[in-house]
């Protein structure tokens, strides 16, 4: 990113907002006064700001000046008026934009740190107030992408439905069919297993992470509950099929299996601990964007699990589940990859098939998320090494359907089970369908 003067640019940055209400529009939500080294700049723009949120327009000339009703504002404008004359204007709107952008965080930052400072003088310093101010800072964005003209660009949706659309595999055929293939291998997508406290959520991650690493991706797989090291030796025991209460006898071995694996260029995976609680979603991308600066290329990203990541965005539990169930939908544009996540049910769904309501937070969770599958156990389930995947919400394919899986507790180790039925209809449907057999 070039540097940017940035006294000068207020002077650019006002002069698109008196001649753009596009720009205005863009950019008001994350300016105020203290944005501006100018004082006259900061009045000028409060009177645009405060015209453009009344009536949700760009005030004319003969608009603004019933706004100047003292001789101070209306000195502020002449002269704000008169230095604008000089300037060269960026015609390359994304150039323009761009450097906004910039501005607009730097700025932002520069004030958060004059007030770290005033507050440090006080001796009285609020550091997670700081570092939310800095986070929101630095997730400024100015979108300019007007999308898709459905009758102007009807080629390029043809060229999309032509187009094979890349996925990544599960490698668990009832869930693949329903995902349409797999993972969205481009993004855009997050995907949720909900499920009772120990019900194998964790498992089910380990599964994903080691099936989805078998055929040659990088999985970064955030832990933020299970250490890196319990989470290596589950993962450890399901690749090598050793028992995880034998690895410790079998280091050789263990040792011999893995650098196989690496040798055969089989994808990645990279586990990553965090305390619960203590780390945000701006911290994740800043994370993975060291990664990235290092040369590390990530495929899909596993979190384990959506509820134990920290916000202090929202005043209730409700908002804040959206809040962090949003931005981690975001981050998949960001970094083109599919996130897959986990999260609990309502006790009253447990040890049986989980409703979409049944989901802690539901509607901030269910609204934004892609997919998403219930991990639930009956009964007898647990004694013969079973385990359900039900389906609660699905864009990429059919939303019901439910499947028996096996689970290896030795090896903690997922596979489907062939004999197990499957139901693929909802209760309703299932009743027409046999009365019509009868």
């Amino acid at each position: 990113m070039s540097q940017i003067d940035l006294d000068h640019f207020e002077s650019i940055f006002i002069y698109n907002c008196f001649n753009s209400e596009e720009f205005l529009a863009t950019v008001i939500d994350h300016t105020s006064a203290t944005t501006f080294s100018d004082r006259d700049k900061a009045k000028v723009f409060d009177v645009l700001s405060e015209y453009f949120r009344k009536y949700n327009k760009k005030p004319n000339t003969t608009e603004i000046k019933t706004y100047l009703v003292t001789e101070d504002l209306r000195s502020a404008f002449k002269r704000v008026f008169t230095s604008l004359q000089q300037i060269e204007n960026i015609t390359n709107k994304t150039e323009l934009y761009e450097n906004t952008e910039q501005f607009l965080k730097e700025k932002n930052i520069f004030q958060t740190i004059k007030d770290y400072t005033i507050e440090l003088q006080s001796g009285e310093v609020n550091t997670s107030a700081i570092l939310a101010k800095i986070e929101k800072a630095c997730s400024i964005s100015l979108n300019t992408n007007f999308g898709l003209d459905l009758y102007r660009d009807s080629q390029k949706l043809i060229d999309d439905l032509i187009t094979d659309n890349p996925v990544i595999p599960t490698k668990w055929k009832w869930l693949d069919d329903k995902l349409d293939g797999g993972l969205q291998k481009k993004g855009r997508a997050l995907y949720i297993f909900a499920g009772q406290p120990n019900v194998g959520k964790s498992i089910v991650a380990g599964n994903l992470t080691s099936n989805i690493a078998d055929q040659g991706y990088n999985v970064l797989l955030l832990t933020f509950e299970m250490s890196e090291m319990m989470y290596a030796r589950r993962l450890a025991s399901h690749i090598t099929k050793i028992p995880i209460r034998n690895l410790k006898s079998e280091c050789a071995t263990l040792k011999h299996t893995l650098q196989e694996c690496a040798r055969n260029k089989k994808g990645s995976i990279l586990i990553k601990e965090f305390p619960p609680s203590t780390i945000t979603v701006i911290q994740v991308k800043a994370f993975i964007e060291k990664l990235r600066s290092s040369g590390v290329k990530i495929d899909v990203i596993v979190l384990d699990y959506l509820n134990l990541l920290y916000t202090k965005e929202g005043s209730n539990s409700y908002e804040k589940v959206k809040y962090i169930v949003e931005q981690v939908r975001a981050m998949t544009y960001v970094f083109s990859c599919p996130c897959v996540s986990f999260t609990q049910i309502s006790r009253s769904n447990y040890n049986t098939t989980p409703e979409i309501a049944a989901i802690s937070e539901s509607s901030g969770t269910t609204a934004t998320a892609d997919f998403i599958a219930g991990i639930y156990q009956i009964e007898e389930d647990a004694e013969n090494n079973n385990i359900r995947f039900g389906m609660m919400k699905n864009r990429f394919g059919p939303n019901f359907g439910s499947m028996i899986m096996n689970i290896d507790y030795s090896t903690l180790t997922i596979t489907e089970n062939e004999d197990a039925q499957i139901s693929d209809y909802t209760d309703d449907a299932f009743d027409v369908l046999k009365a019509l057999s009868n």
